[in-house]
């Protein structure tokens, strides 16, 4: 399972892009693509029209809900990770990742390093 993040929602609608690409190939192989529902409001926040959040939307399998237990973790990812303001968003998004149990998809490796050591996995870069 693959989670993506907001730039790999954003760029997969790129033609071209090695976003674009990675996500074909995923979908092709059948790895299952799911987003967490704050990475997916970042995404609607656009721009984006109704037919590219469609088109977004038939990759997914699934929209991660943002529930108690993430809660949890994100705060202590973030608590972790020195309290940073930039992280708390990045801290929701590796926390639905961790609880999916899949690896994140992302262009921010930088920002989400520090939350390998609170159990993210993040996905090879390509």
């Amino acid at each position: 399972m693959i989670c993506l993040d907001t730039n790999y929602l954003i760029l997969g609608l790129v033609a071209d892009s090695s976003e674009s690409q990675e996500l074909r190939a995923w979908a092709a192989a059948g790895e299952v693509l799911v987003t967490p529902m704050v990475a997916w409001y970042e995404f609607l926040c656009g721009p984006v029209s109704p037919v590219q959040r469609d088109t977004m939307r038939t990759f997914l399998q699934a929209l991660l809900l943002f529930d108690e237990p993430q809660a949890h973790i994100a705060s202590e990812l973030f608590n972790a990770t020195g309290r940073r303001r930039a992280l708390r968003v990045d801290a929701m998004i590796a926390a639905a990742a961790i609880s999916a149990g899949a690896s994140l998809a992302t262009n921010n490796r930088e920002d989400f390093e520090v939350f390998v050591r609170g159990g993210l996995r993040l996905q090879p870069a390509a």
